[in-house]
């Protein structure tokens, strides 16, 4: 998820038992966990190896992740209640105060995209749906690991989103909340487009 092993690598067996103590067994049965996620390629005998990245890919998951993310979205702001409206205030107090440490240059790129991962999570957490919940959560970590690999931060517009997002829980306004998240999903695919090697 968090790019430490490249698009591509191959992930050997024995660098991986050493790295994290466990045995070859067990290694293999959590590799065949991920690759039934597609977050690992198995290649028959010869292994296991990280799945490639490409724009095509960035931009189906992006696609994918609108639609499950506005849904449940939309259903979450239906059955607000203070619980949940306790869950996106406190996630989105986490998420802009590391934003600001991000703006000063000062902040941790994995802190920042765990908290946003966070925010969005519980923006939707109040759909009523273990399923889609299951399907978004999928979904974003494909998109996570694309945020790790060809994203850089891009400054206060994210920042400016999220706040918009958050006032938009607030009022129960979905409608404006889904044209505000299709906005912040489809910038972060062109920035990836502008800034990264993906093709």
């Amino acid at each position: 998820m968090f790019a430490r092993l490249r698009p591509g690598q191959k992930l050997r067996l024995e660098g991986l038992k050493e790295t994290y103590g466990v045995s070859i067994s067990t290694l293999r049965e959590i590799l065949s966990r991920l690759t039934a996620e597609g977050l690992v390629i198995a290649e028959g005998r010869r292994g296991f190896e990280v799945p490639p990245v490409s724009i095509e890919n960035l931009k189906e998951l992006a696609e994918l992740r609108l639609l499950l993310e506005s849904h449940a979205m939309q259903v979450s702001f239906e059955n607000a209640d203070v619980e949940w409206e306790g869950r996106v205030v406190s996630a989105h107090h986490k998420l802009a105060s590391t934003e600001r440490l991000m703006e000063q240059g000062i902040g941790e790129l994995e802190q920042w995209k765990r908290y946003d991962g966070e925010f969005h999570q519980a923006l939707i957490s109040n759909c009523g749906s273990r399923v889609l919940m299951d399907a978004h959560a999928l979904v974003f970590d494909k998109y996570f690991r694309y945020q790790m690999v060809a994203f850089t931060y891009r400054g206060a517009e994210p920042a400016q989103q999220h706040k918009g997002l958050l006032q938009c829980a607030l009022k129960r306004d979905a409608k404006t909340a889904k044209a505000i998240l299709t906005k912040h999903v489809n910038n972060c695919v062109e920035h990836a487009l502008k800034t990264s090697s993906l093709r």
